[in-house]
């Protein structure tokens, strides 16, 4: 089989590692790729969006499946174009992909069939909606209504910050049109889950819960970035707090799109706030999270292809989705000065024992070389018998890695190591 993997970051390396497993997988693409993923696949300059170029390679390279991973081009309806060309394919069409393409949708459709999620009110005029802020509740949180590269949130502790964000986002347009409208929403507290999940549109198959670490510093300090490491399971997430998120928040959600007329296929990422009040959806993504991937993926026992064709089918329901009774620890190496300006062209050294437990996100092949490209560089991995094994393990192999300029937490795990002992 020629597989056809879209997009170019640590997730794309982690399905692609997880890809190749699969004895009948003859060839990858990957569009882009980048310089580490050229390890593992053959990456063709095509870029994420531009779907006709997806589509023209997909037939002329006469590729049998498709990945398509990131959420641009699954908003702008890649998934469709392809699936016109007959070539099945992993992920939503555009008309589910809104599910995260717009969080206005999303807040929404929660609102409309009960799904339990923060109050909230949209708007698309910067001034109504600083008057509002006025007489609302404080802390709060302000949401551009579209894609904003996992930047698009602001938690606003004061009415200043929160009057900041407001203008950062309608006026002054940090996000483009993303933010004609914006959402402010209630500012919920309690330990944070995410929970990836297949799903063939009838049937939800979620796979292990983990913990994402947003802040670019220690003791979740300095600006939010698009994730700085992650564990899994996350111990906050309880058997009973599964059986419980599946009745009233996966099912519900699967059951609310198939009503609409916008059936979801494809990875349903749930991020979760574990309130008082119960479990509350602070956020859909309509694909495979990052770095979540990279902790998840490696625990999965099952066969990842076989998997996301079953979504494509609709036989998920008579396909195992096993994950190992062991835990990983994802540590992201960045470039200083990220998730703002930062140098790039640095060169990466990744030892030899270590190179399968990294995944690489923002590198350049340069004369042979491998060098930073991005923000977040690479994402180190580990895999341990308890939570302590893996966050040791990442830690010892990410000291071996060097990049110059590298910076990445200290910290990953510690936070759910503290909720494992609180138990």
């Amino acid at each position: 089989m020629r597989i056809l993997v879209v997009g170019g970051g640590g997730r794309e390396h982690a399905i692609i590692r997880k890809l190749r497993e699969n004895k009948d997988v003859t060839e990858i693409f990957a569009l882009p790729g980048n310089g580490g993923i050229a390890r593992d696949a053959t990456c063709v300059p095509i870029d994420a969006k531009d779907i006709d170029g997806i589509v023209r390679f997909s037939m002329e390279e006469k590729i049998d499946y498709a990945v398509v991973a990131p959420d641009d081009p699954l908003v702008l309806g890649c998934v469709d174009a392809l699936n016109e060309k007959g070539i099945p394919c992993f992920g939503p069409r555009a008309n589910a992909a809104i599910i995260e393409g717009s969080k206005v949708f999303s807040k929404n459709l929660m609102k409309k069939y009960g799904i339990p999620t923060a109050a909230y009110e949209v708007f698309d005029d910067a001034e109504k909606a600083l008057s509002y802020l006025d007489t609302a509740p404080i802390p709060t949180v302000i949401k551009a209504d579209g894609l904003a590269l996992g930047k698009g949130a602001i938690v606003a502790m004061t009415l200043e910050e929160a009057k900041a964000a407001v203008r950062e986002i309608m006026q002054d347009k940090k996000f483009g049109a993303s933010g004609d409208q914006i959402v402010i929403e209630e500012f919920l507290t309690g330990p944070e889950v995410s929970v990836l999940a297949f799903t063939d549109g009838n049937v939800v198959k979620p796979m292990v819960s983990s913990m994402d670490h947003k802040r670019a510093g220690d003791n979740d300090t300095g600006l939010n970035t698009g994730g700085m490491g992650t564990v899994a399971p996350n111990p906050c997430y309880t058997p009973e707090m599964a059986e419980e998120c599946m009745k009233t928040i996966f099912l519900p959600t699967i059951e609310a799109m198939n009503k609409e007329g916008r059936t979801f296929k494809g990875c349903l990422y749930f991020g979760l706030m574990l309130t008082e009040n119960g479990p509350k959806v602070i956020e859909y993504n309509c694909r495979f999270g990052d770095p979540e991937t990279q902790v998840v993926l490696p625990l999965l026992r099952s066969d990842l292809l076989t998997v996301m064709q079953a979504t494509t089918n609709g036989t998920l329901a008579q396909t195992p989705v096993d994950f190992a009774d062991e835990n990983a620890c994802c540590v992201i190496m960045a470039s200083k000065g990220y998730p703002q300006s930062y140098e790039k062209g640095y060169e990466i050294t990744i030892p030899e024992a270590v190179a399968d437990q990294v995944y690489v996100a923002g590198a350049a092949l340069k004369e042979g070389k491998l060098v930073t490209s991005g923000g977040r560089v690479l994402g180190v991995t580990a895999i341990g018998k308890t939570l302590q094994d893996a966050v040791d393990a990442a830690y010892k192999a990410t000291e071996t890695v060097h990049f110059d300029n590298a910076f990445y937490r200290r910290d990953i795990g510690a936070r759910a190591l503290k909720a494992q002992e609180d138990k």
